[in-house]
């Protein structure tokens, strides 16, 4: 974990905080916890995004899929949730670019989770800060791929790492 001055004057690692990236290093896999998918997630999204389509809300539409699908922006928003709160937290400067690939579908009442492989490290000229390159692979309850996608983010320096 790393450690920065307190305004004590002493280290203390600070709890919650994402990584800089200085530990980010490419080939780097990490994996986030699971989230199963609920019927109130699939309502308050498709509600809050304006998604309201029959295939998402209603239940007699479930058809051969074996069961009611919700969109692949809400299984990409609960997975960039876990990262934003975890391993980007307090570092994440900008989200620079984004690439989907959907695999397969993804239905209420699935669990899935997300690996985290860090491809690209670049510092920039300016700054404490590095352009970071990621491949994000999601997955269902069966280890089956879903969703892929690539984030090219901004992620701050450590402090005292100021060049």
């Amino acid at each position: 974990m790393p450690f920065e001055p307190s305004s004590k004057g002493h280290s203390e690692a600070q709890i919650g905080r994402g990584l800089f990236w200085h530990d980010m290093h490419i080939g780097t896999t990490l994996r986030t916890y699971t989230r199963t998918i609920t019927e109130t997630d699939l309502v308050s999204f498709v509600t809050l995004t304006g998604m309201i389509d029959s295939g998402f809300l209603d239940a007699t539409i479930v058809g051969p899929m074996g069961g009611r699908p919700v969109p692949g922006a809400l299984t990409y928003s609960i997975i960039e949730g876990f990262i934003v709160q975890s391993l980007i937290r307090g570092t994440g400067i900008a989200m620079l670019g984004c690439t989907q690939e959907a695999i397969a579908p993804v239905h209420v009442g699935d669990t899935i989770y997300a690996t985290i492989e860090f491809t690209g490290v670049r510092p920039t000229s300016r700054g404490n800060r590095a352009v970071v390159d990621s491949a994000i692979t999601i997955f269902n309850q069966l280890d089956k791929p879903v969703l892929r996608y690539t984030s090219r983010r901004m992620i701050a320096g450590r402090p005292e790492a100021v060049e």
